[in-house]
């Protein structure tokens, strides 16, 4: 039992700030990894708040609890390249070697086996997190010798089964087996800028006026998927009023197959932190926060040195660049497990210590965000993609990319391919060539954007080239010119987060693909709109109705009639939610109709006389209960 003692110390570390509760909690379980009810009782006195404020905080996110877990707690990745490679394999042998079935303690409480969503290392699937420390491409071998080590007590970074990975991966504060597996590197990877030069003679060059205009003129868009104008954003920030005004990074990349923030953090962290000193400029902003995803929890202690030193060197803390009055620092606040934070006003709403639920908009965070104060939210590519800008210029930017999506693009590629990783493409890059480029043949399906983005079809692939498009799709040339068309990423066809991903022709798309993609989105649903708490379910349980043959002609319209209704949900998740379905009937409806009775409206294999037989049998049996007064 946590001593009150504990407690006491823990709230003190955070001024007894019940907007701090989220940290409150974090440091709780790290002492005791659960929180009981005596301790709830205690933080709801010492906090000024009720029970359930903090119950509801704790039962919202997937790392805290309120009941006992064990000394190893594993978390095992549900994601579907996991699936595709041998998860349920994997998942078999922790539940024997542990001797505990999955989402429960085993009896002697050494072992907490629980399932979890994506956690950012597709390219190196299966993964499991244990006590916080990331065990990446897991075999049934690896998984008993895991187990053997942990019942004898050794320490986890022994246990590791291979090298340290490459670059930051192997630092003295990281040492994780995590790779970057940089595939391909172009104007942003490219390490042709010293860090912190902007802070220390940019500053100096522009006003914050000029920072914003310049970012204005580049027409950089966001790279969280959104593509709001970064410049506008930064112009509305600077222009609402508040007692303080907030720069926050979402570092909480929990779309499934998205895994390029991960990298950046990890390798471009200089990069990352002064995109937000430059923000801060340009909006006179002086609260700055790094929200970052509990499952990058191991790279913590590497990113707080990296803020250490920039306020060593005045790059952090007041007077920044020798800019009289310009005061800003930055804080880490880790997440708790929850895909819906990387919305931005949920996001919010967990930094305050509260449910990750979206808020209703208006008011934006631009104008009312985190405490009230003007906010403005950033992803990590936006913002390292920004210093580049303010460094090389608007001008060099625009010749890169197309008219509508300028610059370029980090694509996380995972699936069905020869080099899964991290690619930086130009926007406007067509999808086959991206599909040259990481080995993958005897394709499907493209997955692009996660699951909330679209299930390309093989049919809309093309340089209308059949030689180069025989290892895709086998019909004549003639045909090939005939039904292939161009689709290319940018933002006026298929836009992107960054997740690439891919499935060959061997998978079962809907069995398999769009079923898991479905279940997530049930998982994930924060449940405060009534259509992305149960519409998701009802799809969900028609498309098994189909698979299962039980399917007619208008389950499938009962479908696509039912993923309109999402989109009055409230945030992105929520209307995005039916997209697994609805994009794969939109390319791939052959396959939803062959598990179908027939292509007319209704069953017709009810047999009327039949029934009636049935139930002549069944009244001539049971009479009185069918007696008429």
């Amino acid at each position: 039992m946590i001593e009150k003692s504990q407690i006491t110390q823990i709230l003190q570390n955070y001024k007894n700030d019940r907007y701090r509760l989220m940290d409150i909690l974090l440091d709780l379980h790290k002492i005791q990894n659960y929180a009981d009810t005596e301790t709830i009782s205690y933080l709801a006195a010492a906090l000024k708040m009720s029970r359930v404020e903090i119950e509801e905080t704790i039962s919202f996110y997937h790392f805290f609890s309120m009941e006992p877990k064990g000394k190893y707690n594993i978390y095992l990745t549900d994601s579907i390249t996991a699936n595709m490679k041998n998860r349920k394999g994997i998942l078999e042998t922790f539940e024997h070697e542990c001797d505990t079935k999955i989402n429960s303690v085993s009896s002697d409480g050494t072992f907490g086996l629980f399932t979890t969503s994506c956690i950012g290392m597709n390219d190196q699937e299966p993964a499991a997190i244990i006590n916080d420390v990331v065990f990446t491409n897991l075999t049934a071998y690896r998984v008993r010798e895991l187990v053997k080590g942990m019942r004898n007590g050794l320490n986890l970074e022994d246990l590791m089964y291979e090298n340290y990975g490459d670059g930051n991966n192997a630092d003295l504060d990281v040492r994780s087996m995590v790779c970057n597996n940089i595939r391909k590197k172009s104007i942003i990877l490219k390490k042709d800028y010293k860090p912190y030069t902007f802070v220390k003679s940019g500053i100096k060059k522009f006003t914050p006026a000029e920072v914003v205009q310049e970012i204005e003129n580049s027409n950089l868009r966001g790279r969280g998927g959104a593509g709001f104008p970064t410049g506008l954003k930064w112009r509305f920030g600077s222009q609402s009023q508040g007692e303080h005004r907030v720069i926050i990074c979402n570092a909480d990349e929990g779309e499934p197959g998205t895994f390029k923030d991960r990298v950046l953090l990890t390798e471009y962290p200089e990069m990352m932190f002064e995109g937000m000193v430059a923000a801060a400029y340009a909006t006179g902003s002086d609260i700055g926060v790094l929200y970052l995803r509990y499952e990058y929890t191991y790279l913590v202690r590497f990113l707080n040195r990296i803020l250490d030193s920039m306020r060593k060197q005045g790059y952090l803390g007041k007077n920044i660049g020798g800019v009289e009055g310009f005061n800003f620092d930055i804080r880490i606040q880790l997440g708790a497990g929850a895909y819906v934070c990387g919305e931005e006003s949920a996001l919010i709403e967990s930094m305050e210590g509260k449910r990750g639920e979206p808020r209703d908009k208006p008011p934006f965070p631009v104008e009312k965000g985190y405490l009230g104060y003007p906010t403005i939210v950033n992803n990590v590519e936006t913002l390292v993609t920004a210093v580049k800008i303010l460094h090389f210029g608007a001008k060099w930017y625009s010749e890169f990319g197309t008219n509508d999506s300028l610059g370029t693009k980090l694509l996380s590629i995972s699936g069905d391919c020869k080099f899964p990783g991290i690619y930086e493409v130009e926007w406007g890059t067509p999808l086959t060539e991206v599909m040259e480029m990481c080995g993958a043949d005897d394709v499907q399906a493209i997955q692009v954007g996660g699951p909330s983005g679209m299930m390309v079809s093989l049919k809309d692939l093309s340089h209308l080239n059949s030689t180069q498009l025989m290892k895709w799709y086998k019909p004549s040339g003639m045909e090939v010119a005939e039904r292939f068309i161009d689709r290319r990423l940018s933002y006026s066809d298929l836009p992107t987060g960054g997740s690439i991903m891919i499935f060959n022709n061997q998978r079962d798309l809907l069995g398999e693909v769009v079923m898991n993609f479905m279940e997530f989105f049930i998982e994930e649903s924060c449940g405060s709109c009534s259509t992305c708490r149960n519409m998701p379910y009802v799809m969900k349980t028609k498309l098994k109705k189909i698979l299962d043959g039980h399917g007619v002609k208008s389950d499938i319209e009962d479908l696509l009639s039912w993923g309109k209704t999402l989109k009055a949900s409230r945030c992105g998740l929520g209307q995005t939610a039916g997209n697994p379905i609805l994009s794969s009937i939109f390319n791939f409806r052959h396959l939803y109709e062959k598990h179908i009775q027939s292509l007319t409206e209704y069953d017709t294999d009810f047999d009327l006389e039949k029934s009636v037989q049935s139930y002549q049998k069944f009244v001539q049996k049971e009479p009185v209960l069918f007696h008429m007064k």
